[in-house]
């Protein structure tokens, strides 16, 4: 079964500060301890889980390693982590399936065995805006990146040299430590689980084989994505080592706030402020939709808080098969500004529309308020 995402278990993004991972370490501590969870089993589970992932992402090294190689990065069975590796000896976990890893890799026996790693995966975010994202569009992007190092083509060692065979495991990466009747494997403190020993590393990245580089890719942005979406580039992520596959890089979208629209979904919302006389009286008013202007008739005594749906002039999302709507919300907008002949006007008006027939709502109000105080 694998193993879950470290940063999924404790609940936090991948650019989490050291404060936010204990925090979320903290809390999820307190939740599952099995001291107070006497009666769930699974408490113990996912306060071990909480515990694993906490370790990791509070250590900067092996922090460091979980991002570039995930699991394989901290699992001393994988070569690349520190900590106890499986125990040696005939039947152990390494004999049993070192032949596997042997003719995956395609090495030659354990001592010969090459450290292939996929290269990391890769998130990047971009903004893009709403009429972007309802019809698409096609943009660059500029993203930071390890690459192989020209210099020494990937190896670490200097130009004209190559690395050498690790003298203290003999290339297997693993080294045997006797204890009393147990023999203890754990990864090798001189090659750091590699098998290759780098005598003269190279200038450029430092006996690293990769360095540091910016690339430029062009991104399909398909009509319909909306807040999260993700958009899989494969194989655009960090290079493999020794030789491994490149990851895959991850373009998350997010939507720049608009000036008129809010999206919903596949709908549109929007506010149209519309006059107090266009209310009581009626009219017709012209409003913006994202492919034009569109004509929308006010019957008489509207109300603010009315909704009108226009039908199909919303957003056609990635997987769905018709257009959602636009949903344009009345707001009566009070007058500013009068004249005084205009506040004379308003004033007789006022004194002539009194009542329950111009004013029902006001009226039930305050039907309401009086059955309030009285009970």
């Amino acid at each position: 079964m694998a193993k879950k995402d470290f940063y999924e278990i404790l609940g936090v993004n991948r650019d989490a500060s050291e404060d936010d991972i204990k925090k979320a370490y903290r809390k999820l501590a307190m939740k599952y301890h099995p001291d107070r969870n006497p009666d769930n089993p699974k408490a113990e589970e996912s306060f071990k889980e909480a515990k694993e992932a906490y370790e990791i992402l509070s250590d900067a090294q092996k922090r460091a390693a979980y991002d570039q190689f995930g699991h394989a990065g901290v699992d001393p069975q994988a070569g690349m982590g520190g900590g106890f590796g499986g125990f040696g000896g005939a039947g152990g976990f390494s004999d049993a399936f070192g032949g596997i890893f042997d003719e995956i890799f395609g090495g030659g026996g354990r001592s010969g065995r090459s450290n292939v790693y996929r290269g990391a995966d890769l998130r990047y975010n971009l903004e893009i805006t709403l009429e972007q994202a309802a019809f698409g569009t096609e943009t660059k992007i500029r993203i930071p990146t390890m690459d192989v190092c020209e210099s020494c083509k990937g190896t670490g060692a200097k130009a004209g040299t190559q690395p050498k065979t690790c003298p203290t495991c003999q290339g297997s990466g693993q080294v045997h430590i006797r204890q009393g009747f147990f023999s203890i494997q754990q990864t090798c403190p001189k090659c750091r689980g590699t098998g290759k020993f780098i005598a003269d590393p190279c200038g450029a990245c430092h006996g690293a084989g990769r360095i540091k580089q910016h690339k430029t890719l062009a991104v399909k942005i398909p009509a319909g994505v909306d807040e999260g979406d993700r958009i899989r580039l494969s194989g655009e992520g960090e290079h493999g080592i020794n030789g491994g596959p490149p990851g895959d890089l991850y373009v998350q979208v997010h939507l720049k706030p608009h000036t008129v629209f809010q999206r919903d979904g596949n709908d549109l919302h929007c506010e149209m402020p519309i006059s107090f006389s266009t209310a009581a009286l009626g009219g017709e008013i012209e409003i913006p939709t994202l492919d034009g202007a569109a004509k929308l008739r006010i019957p008489e005594e509207t109300q603010s808080g009315k909704t009108f749906r226009l039908r199909g002039k919303g957003i056609k999302g990635v997987r769905s098969s018709a257009h959602g709507d636009l949903l344009c919300h009345v707001v009566v907008e009070t007058p500013v500004n009068l004249t005084e002949r205009q506040k004379e006007l308003l004033r007789e008006f006022d004194e002539t529309s009194r009542g329950e027939r111009h004013n029902p709502r006001a009226k039930s109000w305050m039907d309401k308020v009086r059955e309030f105080f009285a009970g």
